[in-house]
């Protein structure tokens, strides 16, 4: 992973430098996707490194998620704290509904609101979002999330093409990771063992596979593996069997064996029922 600091004399384009740059203090809701990344490299050229970075640990959040967030903040100097969200505690967000999403940001941005007091804070969402069902837009309108990417009208494609000039290497190739708990089934109960469960399976194919887009499904009866079409259409029956041999061991080692496991094409969404 390659993390260097912005070539010299690097420009940030002049909506997204004057939405970074308005806020007296500014936090940035640090996920460790690339949107969120390239958000706080941005805010911190942009402020001459005055801003400060929060990273919610969670069994929702990918262990190699926040090893990216620390190295990041490391190589980068910047302030990082580590927080729990509390989202666990919440039983709405455990059970999993149409909208968990409203109630997990609802207490990551509560808990983000009560550390940053009136000082602003910032999320990487961008333009392309919009577009999409995403109930925890409203939780960020309720705590008056910022979201400069959008007001530089800039879609994913300019969020990439913007962490490559500003250094960030390979993770300007991250593929989109939402939180483990989107690989559960609406309505399945969320719980830390099935995403712990979910995290090891993903990082142990994902070191066999490289960084393609890859999701663990958890359906009510088994266990679904989705791998980008292109790739898993390049597999021999064999290298299919060898993936599906490997997952089933990692399920075993977690206890849920019992789960038949199917490998199938990836499908943006596919384990969220929206009625």
């Amino acid at each position: 992973m390659t993390c260097a600091r912005p070539p010299h004399g690097t420009a940030l384009p002049a909506a997204l430098h004057a939405a970074l740059q308005a806020p007296d203090r500014l936090t940035i809701a640090l996920s460790g996707g690339i949107d969120s990344l390239t958000l706080s490299a941005a805010a911190a050229l942009a402020r001459d490194g005055q801003v400060s970075l929060v990273h919610a640990v969670s069994a929702a959040v990918p262990a190699a998620a926040t090893a990216r967030v620390k190295h990041f903040a490391e190589a980068r100097a910047l302030p990082l704290r580590l927080v729990d969200a509390g989202e666990f505690a919440d039983p709405r967000y455990r059970a999993n509904p149409v909208n968990r999403c409203y109630f997990c940001k609802s207490n990551l941005y509560g808990t983000l609101r009560r550390l940053a007091g009136d000082g602003a804070i910032a999320a990487g969402t961008n333009l392309d979002d919009l577009g999409d069902y995403r109930p925890g837009l409203q939780a960020a309108d309720e705590h008056a999330i910022l979201h400069p990417f959008v007001a530089a009208e800039m879609p994913k494609s300019e969020v990439r093409a913007l962490a490559r000039r500003l250094g960030l290497g390979d993770l300007a190739e991250l593929p989109a990771a939402p939180c483990l708990a989107s690989r559960i089934e609406t309505g399945l109960r969320v719980e830390p063992a099935e995403l712990a469960l979910i995290d090891a399976v993903e990082s142990a194919l994902r070191d066999r596979l490289g960084p393609v887009t890859l999701r663990c499904r958890r359906l009510p009866d088994a266990l679904a593996i989705e791998i980008d079409a292109a790739t898993l259409a390049a597999l021999t029956a064999d290298a299919q069997a060898e993936l599906t041999a490997q997952a089933r061991a990692v399920a075993a080692a977690h206890a849920a064996d019992h789960l038949p496991l199917r490998l199938r094409a990836y499908k943006r969404g596919s384990a969220f029922i929206h009625a």
